[in-house]
């Protein structure tokens, strides 16, 4: 009795590996077609996941689902250190920040890309210019022509949350070197420094007070014209990027010099048409084209005066009318120089 239940016991092992077996070599060969390309794209997308960096919900919303994040919201925004921007998902170089500048819009804007480095595709509306990482194909934003900020006529429109940021491989370290200031008074500073943010080399621009006799006056008390301060602009740049004269040329055409003590509505000493200029060659370069301007028959009445000490405005006034999302009421950009 006993020899013969093992006898079973062996038989239903051998049919239990004889099964196995046949499973193993029918799924093999009988795997329909669409499943197999189901599971091949399954795999696909796992590979994917391992080569990419993993995001977040809200990364993902604008990375690979093309979304938008709201203006003035990401961390890029003013963000003006030296580097590269890559993308977030696969830290392809994308940007580099010499080719940044502010357009006022609130999302980081380019006036050129890293050769390569960006695909376009025509965005679902049929209209727009989609620029997506042609790494991986992360949506990085859309791309701009014929706008006028810059002389690249080109305005790369990109979501801070689609980029990080690399300072150690920065391409731009051994060409700007050290920065550079200048300062000028042409009227209500909130329009001068508006203008000077969107300038590709510039790196900050703070409004403030200078060429007066108190030591850190407030608002009120410039305003009151007791002071003798002008409201002017501390420009900090990068003068291998862009050279002292073509911001002197952009702070001719953007105010006008033949206003003694006023601009537009704004009346008083301490809205006064002035350089202040921190060495010689600042001086002549102002002198130069104060010079050509009247040449061309304007009674220019810009001061040249030596720089003095400068002292920030209260913080409600810096990035005034990105702030508040407004334009500026009394300087508009005018050319007045042949080149």
């Amino acid at each position: 009795m006993m020899e013969h239940d093992m006898r079973y016991v062996r038989f239903g092992l051998l049919v239990a590996v004889y099964s196995m077996v046949f499973t193993v070599l029918s799924c093999g060969k009988q795997v329909p077609e669409a499943a197999g390309k189901k599971l091949t794209s399954e795999y696909s997308c796992r590979e994917d996941a391992m080569k990419y960096k993993s995001l977040s919900a809200d990364e993902e919303r604008v990375i690979v689902h093309k979304g938008t994040e709201r203006p003035f919201s990401g961390k890029y925004v003013h963000h003006k250190e030296d580097g590269t921007y890559v993308c977030k998902r696969c830290d392809a170089p994308l940007f580099r920040s010499s080719d940044k500048f502010d357009s006022g819009t609130g999302w980081p804007s380019f006036d050129d890309e890293i050769p390569g480095a960006i695909k376009r595709e025509t965005d679902a509306d049929g209209r727009r210019t989609e620029v997506l990482c042609a790494n991986c194909g992360a949506h990085l934003g859309h791309v701009f022509y014929n706008e006028g900020f810059t002389d690249k006529n080109a305005r790369y429109c990109v979501n801070s949350i689609s980029l990080d940021f690399n300072r150690e491989e920065s391409p731009d370290a051994a060409v700007t070197g050290t920065t550079e200031k200048a300062v000028f008074a042409g009227g209500c500073f909130w329009g001068v420094e508006y203008h000077f943010e969107k300038v590709r080399g510039v790196k900050s621009v703070t409004s403030g007070y200078t060429g007066g006799s108190k030591a850190d006056p407030t608002y009120k008390e410039v305003c009151s014209g007791r002071t003798g301060h002008a409201e002017a602009v501390e420009v900090e740049y990068d003068p291998s990027v862009v050279p002292y004269e073509k911001l002197a040329k952009l702070f001719f055409e953007i105010h006008d010099p033949t206003q003694l003590n006023r601009q537009g509505p704004d009346m008083g000493t301490q809205y006064r048409s002035a350089v202040f200029y921190a060495n010689e060659e600042q001086k002549k370069v102002a002198e130069k084209l104060i010079a050509e301007l009247k040449s061309g028959g304007y009674d220019v009445v810009t001061r040249l005066d030596p720089a003095s000490e400068f002292y920030p405005a209260e913080d409600y006034h810096q990035n005034y009318y990105e702030k508040t999302g407004h334009q500026p009421y009394c300087h508009v950009y005018q050319k007045r120089f042949n080149n």
